[in-house]
């Protein structure tokens, strides 16, 4: 028998804990748990609310599932954990994938080749032919604009914040993973690349793990041939385990907790391992 293409599976346990203290009560909208149309299996799951709240759930325009709630007053927890099934392979490559001309590209393609309110690909348009207009476009351009990006930008934690926008790190030259990704989508975009934000849970397997407390990451997908690619300038290599949680235009359609209110955090902890390293 020939397993040669056999799907291996790895078992990951994603998660998260967020923590409270407030002084009244705070309408709110968790995005913490897996895309219902990822490309991994949720076996298991459950949440813990300290104390206890009503919740309930509903798809938002880009597909996410989210979570609402209101932040009870005083001091409150909520832990979330899943086991996922997810494939052992790497990000898939496409070499050979082509950038299409826009009066080719899918209908639905189209808003992500628009400027958004974090990534600015209007005002960065210019700069981006200046930059990548001579590589030859699909793979190679998506590919040489996140090198430059992971070349150019130093990861540096507190370096910016969630109204930071792509054309501030262009500036910068310094943020986070979600920095980085809305950079590398703007960029795609001034050049008529569509891109969007993607972020979810990302295990530190098979690589050194950093030096700083595990985080949701973020990345980029952008749409080449027929079909939507990963793409992740902040490691800039191919990794297996992604977890998707969110997709959309710009970190603002894809936030972890909104909060109708002020609801500062007192303790954020978030973990992707593979479960047999699960406390």
């Amino acid at each position: 028998m020939n397993h040669d293409h056999a799907i291996v599976t790895l078992t990951l346990h994603v998660g998260c804990e967020i923590a409270h203290k407030l002084e009244w009560p705070v309408p709110a909208v968790l995005q913490v748990e897996p895309r219902p149309d990822g490309g991994f299996r949720v076996a298991t799951e459950r949440w813990s609310i300290t104390p206890p709240v009503d919740t309930r759930t509903y798809l938002d325009i880009y597909g996410n599932l989210c979570r609402r709630l209101v932040l009870p007053p005083g001091e409150s927890v909520i832990e979330y954990h899943a086991l996922v099934e997810a494939s052992e392979a790497v990000d898939d490559e496409g070499t050979d994938a082509l950038q299409l001309p826009v009066d080719q590209l899918p209908d639905e393609v189209l808003l992500y080749t628009l400027p958004s309110r974090l990534c600015e690909s209007d005002t960065l348009s210019t700069t981006a032919w200046k930059m990548f207009g001579a590589v030859d476009p699909g793979w190679a351009r998506a590919q040489a604009i996140c090198d430059w990006v992971h070349d150019n930008l130093d990861f540096t934690m507190g370096a910016s914040n969630p109204e930071t926008t792509a054309c501030d790190v262009y500036l910068r030259r310094a943020g986070v993973c979600r920095d980085f990704a809305q950079l590398a989508i703007t960029l795609c975009r001034g050049i008529n690349i569509p891109a969007r934000y993607a972020f979810g849970y990302l295990p530190d397997i098979g690589v050194d793990p950093p030096d700083e407390p595990m985080d949701f990451c973020a990345w980029l997908e952008v749409f080449l041939g027929d079909r939507w690619w990963t793409f992740d300038p902040r490691n800039n290599q191919r990794r297996c385990g992604r977890v998707l949680i969110g997709l959309g235009r710009d970190a603002i359609d894809t936030p972890m907790i909104t909060s109708y209110g002020a609801a500062p955090l007192t303790r954020m902890t978030v973990w992707a391992e593979p479960a047999e390293e699960a406390p």
